[in-house]
């Protein structure tokens, strides 16, 4: 069983942290589950221009692969201008419409404004439905929950960031029963 996290941020470190938080923790509850991260960063994934994926660089091929074969899923983003990333938007582009199909798929937000909580419910949740997705909770995170290191220390942001690890977790054990 494969659980991938993506980090849909080209800059910063804050929403990748915090998808790796819920990583780590559905790891720490299956720890037969292999975990990744995806740091959209660390990848150079080309702009869809209706190629097939055969056509586009080697980074565009590794990462549409690495999420075609995972199992369960973290989708991160920080919210900009009340939207989820250009990165994050021209990847779902890239993915066959069935790749997250009666799989869970959570999500993490972040931002540093609370105006933004509602930005996965309402643009990132229903992009998830149209592949068909299942999804169980998301994570809010706002920039003033992070330590000066970066660490997470709001003991709320913690709670729900276990939850979503057990749904994760929960959710997919009984969809494969």
């Amino acid at each position: 069983m494969k659980l991938v996290g993506v980090s849909g941020s080209l800059i910063g470190e804050k929403t990748a942290i915090a998808v790796n938080e819920v990583l780590k923790r559905a790891k720490d509850l299956e720890p037969r589950l292999e975990i990744e991260l995806v740091d959209m960063k660390d990848y150079e994934v080309e702009f869809v221009v209706g190629k097939p994926l055969e056509a586009y660089n080697e980074d565009t091929q590794t990462v549409i692969k690495k999420i075609t074969e995972a199992d369960l899923f973290v989708i991160g983003t920080p919210i900009y201008q009340a939207s989820i990333t250009g990165a994050l938007k021209n990847l779902f582009d890239h993915l066959p419409t069935n790749v997250f199909e009666s799989k869970v798929v959570g999500t993490v937000t972040t931002a540093g404004s609370e105006k933004h909580f509602l930005v996965a419910d309402n643009q990132l949740k229903p992009i998830l439905s149209f592949f068909k997705a299942i999804t169980p909770t998301n994570v809010f995170v706002h920039s003033s929950d992070f330590d000066s290191n970066n660490v997470i220390v709001a003991e709320e942001v913690n709670t729900r960031i276990d939850t979503l690890a057990k749904e994760l977790i929960h959710l997919h054990t009984k969809l494969k029963l």
